[in-house]
This record gives structure tokens, C-alpha cells and sequence, in this order.
């Protein structure tokens, strides 16, 4: 039995949770997934992020140990990013996760637009 418990605040499996509950983890992950890419590759694919969160959240992952970053000795140097062994591992568990988020979309506005509605009626009455 593991003395880890993530319940605890002060258990290190808590950066873990951080880390692969981060939307832009998520996101490089699936992208990592198709193939090999470079940092401006995966800025224009993930709409949305800046270059500074791209570049933290990286930096974070290959902390991590879930991506390596290999560098080519080039002019203008070359780096290409790619998921490690324990990465991968991480694939299908987001993909899950991933699928889930878009099957289940409307339901989730339905009920975010239902509760809005309910609670301005509350708030009206008051």
C-alpha cells in the first residue's frame, strides 16, 4: 500500500493532479500525440494559448518528466518537443477525458444556462 495521498495537501501527487488537470497540458498532450512538433507548430494549433503559457507550461512538463525537448545545434536553433514513455501514458486517459468534454457540451450548457436562470430569479426577489 502507497503512503501517496492526494487528499492530503501537503502529498506531492497534488503537482501531479496540477499538472495533468491543466487545460493547456491537456491540450499539448493531444497534440504531442499525432506526431513530433515544434514550439510555433503547437502555438498555431492550440488557439488560444500565449507564447509565455506555451513556454511555461512546456518547461513544466518536461520537469515533469511527460515531454522531452531536443534541441538541434542549427542557425536559427531548431527545437522539436515530444511526449516521453510516461507522457504516453497519459493519452488515452485524456482522450477519455477530451471525448467526454465534447459529447457532453450541451448537456453541461443546458444546465449552466438553467442555474444562471434560477439564480437571477433568486437574486430578483431579494
Amino acid at each position: 500500500m502507497s503512503d501517496w495521498n492526494i487528499y492530503n495537501k501537503n502529498c506531492p501527487t497534488r503537482l501531479i493532479l496540477n499538472r495533468i488537470a491543466d487545460k493547456w497540458t491537456v491540450l499539448i498532450v493531444g497534440s504531442l500525440t499525432q506526431d513530433i512538433k515544434r514550439f510555433n507548430e503547437l502555438r498555431r494549433e492550440i488557439d488560444g494559448i500565449s507564447q509565455k503559457m506555451l513556454t511555461q507550461t512546456l518547461r513544466g512538463m518536461e520537469r515533469d518528466g511527460l515531454i522531452n525537448r531536443k534541441v538541434y545545434a542549427t542557425v536559427p536553433p531548431k527545437v522539436e518537443y515530444s511526449l516521453t514513455d510516461l507522457g504516453g501514458l497519459l493519452t488515452q486517459l485524456l482522450e477519455e477525458i477530451r471525448s467526454w468534454s465534447e459529447i457532453n457540451v450541451e448537456q453541461v450548457l443546458q444546465a449552466q444556462e438553467k442555474y444562471d436562470l434560477a439564480h437571477i430569479e433568486t437574486h430578483n426577489k431579494i
